[in-house]
């Protein structure tokens, strides 16, 4: 008998965040996230989330034990934009029981009626930087730091053996950095670029340099995904929470932001370190052992993340995008060190993106695939 209790204290709160970290203590490919990060997702006072919309968490017990777990949001300004009615669910994890799972996504569907909504998609979070959908392929691959999600193969089953059907699959892309090279057609198209004299790539020292341009960046960010299915318009809050979480670990001296003639930004690469191999190690906690365990990783490490690319669609037509890869490709390879990189989670509805990847010959080594499920 599985029983669907909801989180309402600080007990179920724990039960609810440690059982993850549970269900993958032997997974070699898993990457905890920080425990902070999952309660500040449930905190309805600070997380922006909660500035606009809804969201309640679910546990599934069985004889005392948790073996299953789910959030329900409601995305009010996502709905509004696009004029749908959709609930989407998040932090999803069961064991392989389809008992269980069909329990969760029940009490999903019920609360999402309540609520007079008519569809459910997912896995889809609170933000910007929370990774979207169930993991389909490259099951081998470590998880890249906290910016995707990373499930066991039996997952897709679950969800599918509910009756959820694919809505949209984001990639992810393998690049060898130090054998990659840009097509000759990216390089004359670069050249045009700069002799247009339209176009600039700018370039930081440091995170002060960052920070003066930091609402530039906001603006730039909030209008560059305009086309994506996954898009929104995010409030300040929000804004605020995503390239404030981002700046903490970018490298200054990679960032690059493309700028038009009157210094307005147009377009972006954002490069992370992956610190992914001291998170296994720090296993979701962040006090100063675990601080200096990263701070450690963030200078040694040879794997670049790059989670977050993009142009103003106005200046995609300009040459815009091959002066974002050049860009992009110049950050890589400013710092003989970085051996791998990942470009992390493009959506196949980000037609002219996934183009231009295919064109620079990029390897495609994963799949997280988002569900919709009528109601």
């Amino acid at each position: 008998m599985v029983e669907i209790i909801p989180v309402l204290d600080k007990e179920t709160q724990k039960k609810f965040v440690e059982f993850q970290y549970q269900l993958y203590e032997t997974c070699p490919q898993f990457t905890p996230p920080f425990k902070s990060d999952i309660y500040m997702m449930m905190n309805k006072q600070k997380h922006p989330f909660y500035d606009h919309s809804d969201s309640d968490h679910f546990l599934a017990m069985r004889d005392g034990k948790v073996v299953g777990k789910i959030a329900a949001l409601e995305n009010k300004p996502f709905n509004k934009h696009h004029q749908t009615l959709d609930a989407e669910f998040y932090l999803f994890d069961c064991i392989d029981d389809q008992e269980v799972a069909n329990a969760l996504f029940d009490k999903v569907k019920a609360w999402s009626k309540a609520r007079g909504l008519n569809r459910i998609v997912g896995p889809k979070g609170y933000g910007p930087l929370d990774g979207y959908g169930i993991q389909v392929e490259g099951f081998e691959h470590r998880q890249m730091m906290n910016m995707m999600n990373y499930n066991y193969p039996y997952y897709q089953r679950l969800v599918e053996t509910y009756g959820f059907v694919k809505e949209v699959d984001f990639v992810s892309s393998y690049v060898k950095l130090q054998e990659f090279v840009l097509p000759e057609k990216v390089v004359k198209a670069v050249e045009i670029v700069k002799k247009r004299a339209k176009l600039r790539v700018m370039n930081f020292r440091n995170k002060k340099e960052i920070m003066q341009w930091k609402y530039k960046i906001k603006e730039a960010y909030n209008k560059a995904f305009v086309n994506n299915w996954e898009y929104y318009p995010l409030s300040d809050r929000e804004l605020d929470y995503a390239v404030d979480n981002a700046i903490e670990v970018v490298i200054p001296e990679l960032l690059q932001i493309i700028l038009n003639d009157q210094d307005e930004v147009v377009g972006f690469v954002l490069p992370f370190p992956d610190v992914s191999a001291a998170m296994q190690k720090n296993k979701g906690r962040i006090g100063p052992i675990e601080i200096i365990r990263l701070l450690k990783e963030l200078k040694t490490t040879n794997f670049l993340d790059f989670n977050g690319i993009g142009i103003l669609p106005e200046y995609q037509g300009m040459g815009g995008n091959a002066l974002l890869f050049d860009a992009l490709n110049r950050a890589a390879k400013s710092n003989p060190r970085f051996i791998h990189s990942e470009l992390t989670q493009v959506a196949e509805t980000a037609v002219q993106m996934r183009k231009d990847l295919e064109n620079l010959g990029v390897h495609y080594y994963k799949n997280h695939r988002v569900y919709k499920l009528e109601i």
